[in-house]
């Protein structure tokens, strides 16, 4: 045995050591990631080494995690390059980037949790300190004629170190003394192989706990993508997510430049967010070399593309690095914009190549991903994808995109029109569509509020204007034909038209603030009035959305459009002709507005609607009795 040497610690070591053992803040199993992250290393380094001198010593390349309860010790060994005397020193008698003052304020304030202080400033081994009384490091250099060497501290002030005289292969053995609280925790094989599956179940060497091998789940993205089947994608999606049905696509990329990278992604068959939890539950897993560094980062890809699950790995980020350094740096920013033009890119394809396919997508990850309207950078690329209901469309079911619509528009037109509303049925029936119809001019159906904020945030689409249908432009809908010719009722005399604008008159009487005005509509066929925004900026449905926001339940003010050709005014202008003062003529009044606010969800009470339906259904069915005698 050679002599056993005792050396102090520097100052920075004694500190952490310190701060590790007091600490409360902490996930203590952490402690074996950075064992086994650092045995990895050994292990590449020595593979690297076999490979360029083209040698190959025979002995696998493996880690192995033993559990002595008895002892109330955990072993962590490796076959890997090994240290001599002065790499041991170097390597656990110093850190390599102290960091002190930064270190002692962190920990004084308590900010944060200790698994980050030790991924900021490198400090991996130290973390065993956590659970151990005391640690033994016994290792044996890869390089010609050297020595074992033991090294054995309990992480105070001091560590041991004694040259071995016997004869050991290459590589690392770290025999940890657990804490008396901590041996029941940490020698439990089931909970060890839990620990080694959720941190480091991708590393490249095989892990045994006791005879077990853990991590037998392949790191699919490090292979060449024509090496693997649908069968093992699908099996590494249903680890990753504990789906039981196949992904609905995969989309596996490496990456040389900005930055280096291997990802690999899948879309569900459908969306996870039933009772609004999807918010949490999405992010793509952060590797760094194999080595899990955070679950569900949310930096990697944009909220909207929150469907997407898979794993990132790359080679350009430090292993250990801080959730809050990770937030700031710059290769993150690279990845998240080459990964973001990836997805992007991968369904600009599937539109393409499948439209009904992607229509599939858009049916189950549509809602989420209509958030990239916020996405001012990706603009363009979002509106090609973006998908709605048209009354083009066969059925609800049915889905355009802008593109489309553009390919069917009139020759001639200009704008892209949509509409909001809460159903099919409801729109076709809309009398702010009413023109549209009678001309055969395609509105884009919205049903979803996020919608009008899309259309809001677009503006336009290959040189056309999105434009709300209830703010079109009648002139520039009056330049195409009916798609029939018209019955319309004779035009009206001067007489009735004197008594039309006294009819508005009366009609503003009897709805005074109610309404800011009444005017005239060319914009109806089949309805006698319908209500109009009076400043022409917000629909009624933004308008209602912002209300919501604002907790604003009263009933807004609009213009009330009157259809001068519609048999009901007809015969009211009749009425008006006879008795100005006819009580009927404010009964309508009333009717109609009411009816009209119904109609656009605005209205509170309807009792006095109901009364005066069924006064009017009384009336009318005596006169029809006497008619039909």
């Amino acid at each position: 045995m050679g002599k056993k040497t005792t050396h102090k610690f520097k100052a920075e070591v004694s500190q952490l050591l310190d701060i590790l053992v007091h600490s409360l803040y902490t996930n203590k199993e952490i402690f074996l990631r950075e064992l086994i992250s650092n045995a990895s290393d050994a292990l590449e380094k020595v593979r690297f080494k076999a490979q360029s001198e083209g040698e190959d010593d025979g002995i696998p390349q493996e880690i192995r995690i033993t559990a002595d309860k008895d002892a109330g010790t955990l072993t962590v060994t490796d076959t890997g390059i090994g240290m001599t005397r002065d790499e041991l020193m170097r390597n656990i008698g110093t850190i390599a980037h102290s960091g002190t003052a930064e270190l002692a304020r962190l920990a004084e304030e308590g900010k944060e949790s200790l698994d980050s202080l030790i991924g900021r400033f490198g400090v991996g081994f130290y973390s065993v300190y956590m659970v151990a009384d005391e640690v033994t490091v016994t290792t044996k250099s890869v390089e010609e004629g050297a020595k074992p060497v033991a090294w054995t501290s309990d992480g105070k002030t001091d560590y041991k170190l004694q040259e071995l005289d016997e004869d050991r292969p290459r590589g690392t053995e770290i025999t940890v003394h657990l804490e008396k609280d901590l041996v029941d925790q940490f020698t439990n094989e089931a909970h060890i192989k839990h620990i080694v599956g959720k941190h480091s179940n991708f590393i490249n060497f095989p892990i045994y706990v006791g005879e077990d091998r853990v991590n037998t789940i392949q790191a699919l993205w490090r292979e060449p993508k024509f090496q693997i089947t649908a069968e093992q994608y699908a099996e590494f999606y249903k680890f990753l997510t504990f789906d039981s049905e196949d992904p609905f696509d995969t989309l596996h990329t490496s990456v040389d430049a900005p930055v280096q990278f291997n990802a690999l992604m899948f879309i569900p068959k459908s969306g996870d967010d039933p009772f609004g939890l999807g918010r949490e539950n999405r992010g793509l897993d952060l590797y760094v070399r194999r080595v899990l560094i955070e679950k569900q980062n949310k930096d990697l890809l944009p909220e909207y593309m929150g469907f997407m699950k898979g794993v990132v790995d790359t080679e350009d980020l430090p292993l250990n690095i801080s959730r809050e350094t990770l937030q700031d740096n710059i290769l993150m920013r690279k990845i998240s914009a080459t990964l973001t033009k990836q997805v992007y890119g991968h369904l600009e394809k599937m539109a393409k190549d499948d439209a009904d396919r992607y229509n599939e997508f858009w049916r189950a990850h549509g809602e989420l991903f209509k958030a990239g309207y916020m996405d001012f950078l990706n603009k363009d690329k979002f509106a090609l994808l973006v998908r709605f209901n048209s009354s083009a469309s066969d059925d609800a079911e049915g889905l355009t995109s802008l593109a489309d619509y553009v390919s069917r528009a009139k020759e001639g037109q200009e704008e892209i029109y949509y509409a909001y509303g809460p159903s099919r049925e409801a729109l076709g029936l809309s009398p702010h569509l009413e023109v549209f119809r009678r001309k055969g001019i395609e509105v884009l159906y919205l049903y979803e509020p996020i919608d009008e904020f899309v259309m809001d945030a677009l503006r336009d689409f290959d040189g056309h204007a999105l434009v709300a249908a209830e703010h079109a432009d009648m002139e520039k809908l009056g330049k195409f034909e009916s798609l029939e010719k018209e019955e319309r009722p004779e035009e009206l005399t001067d007489g009735q038209k004197s008594t039309l604008d006294k009819l508005i008159g009366r009609f503003k009487d009897v709805l005074g603030e109610a309404v800011t005005e009444v005017k005239t509509s060319s914009r109806l066929s089949d309805s006698p009035v319908c209500l109009s925004n009076p400043d022409g900026h917000f629909t009624s449905s933004m308008d209602k959305i912002m209300r919501v926001m604002h907790k604003d339940t009263s009933i807004p003010k609009k213009v009330l459009e009157i259809n001068p050709d519609h048999p009901l005014i007809r015969n009211m202008l009749s009425i008006m002709e006879k008795d100005e003062n006819d009580p009927f003529i404010e009964q309508a009044a009333n009717q109609l507005f009411e009816s009209a606010l119904l109609l656009e969800g605005y209205l509170n009470d309807p009792h006095a609607l109901v009364g005066r339906v069924q006064d009017l259904l009384t009336k009318s069915s005596g006169w029809y009795v006497e008619t039909t005698k």
